[in-house]
This record gives C-alpha cells, structure tokens and sequence, in this order.
C-alpha cells in the first residue's frame, strides 16, 4: 500500500471506513485508479504485477514501504515471516513497534490498529497470512501516531 500524499486519497479511506464505499470508488474512477477485471484473483494478479513493476524500476524511491494504519475487524490474524524484515507498529496511538524477521510469528488480534511495514526497498518481504474467518474485513483508520513508537523486544 502506498502512502496517502493527496487529498483525494485521505477523503476515499475515510470514506471506506465510514461505509460509504460507493463515494470513495468515486474519486478512485476521477483520478484514474479504478480497473476492470473478470475475476479477483485476475484483479489481485494485476495489482501484484503493477505495484512490483515499479517497485522494481524504482528500488530506492522509498526506504520503508507501509501499510496505513487499519484493523481487521473480528478477525484475528497470524503472520509469518518467510524471509525480509518486518518491523509492526500497533496500539491505539500505533505506540509500539516491533521488529520480525524470518521464522517469528506476529499475533495481531482482532479490532487492533496496527501498520505493517518492510524495512527494505530492496530486499523483499514474503510472508504467509492466515484469518480467523474467511472474509475480507481491512478498516483503515486515521490516527494521530506516536512520534516515537516504544520498541518492544521479542516475546
């Protein structure tokens, strides 16, 4: 997920996570972001290839790429780190980070804003994700963040 630098972008979440889907895909189709795709997994297939087209081309343009801050709902969520470093921040505030490297587990529980992050812009990140349920629950969240996360040893 890119960093939300414009306007349009910050008032389209805000308006994901209030329910009003219909208005944010609105100004996603103005500014030209909106694709049509047979199927999802031909729509998360394109994503994939676009976003690692550029992020090839432009190694460097960033050195930490980040998720917003969101939560997942009900959903209770595991990842696992395959191989990257993946440092998470978390809290209310996003108050507290910690650092995961290949073999740890992040236990992200159900309602908790967090923000997920590589600390590379050349190594990748591989990680396999598993929900407690089967929907697709992502509610992305405007937070004012702690300037200076607390770091969290590992557990």
């Amino acid at each position: 997920m890119r960093r939300q630098r414009e306007d349009w972008q910050r008032e389209a979440t805000r308006e994901l996570g209030t329910e009003r889907t219909g208005a944010a895909l609105g100004r996603y189709e103005r500014a030209g972001m909106v694709q049509g795709h047979a199927t999802g997994e031909e729509a998360r297939t394109a994503l994939v290839a676009g976003w690692d087209a550029v992020r090839r081309e432009n190694p460097r343009q960033s050195l930490v790429i980040l998720t917003g801050a969101h939560h997942h709902g009900p959903l209770d969520s595991v990842i696992f780190i395959i191989s990257g470093n993946a440092p998470m921040r978390w809290g209310d505030r996003l108050e507290f980070i910690a650092k995961a490297g290949p073999g740890d587990f992040l236990l992200v529980p159900a309602w908790l804003p967090h923000q997920e992050m590589n600390a590379s812009a050349t190594d990748e990140l591989y990680c396999a994700l598993v929900r407690s349920g089967t929907e697709e629950v992502v509610v992305n969240l405007d937070i004012d963040a702690a300037a200076e996360p607390e770091w969290i040893e590992g557990q």
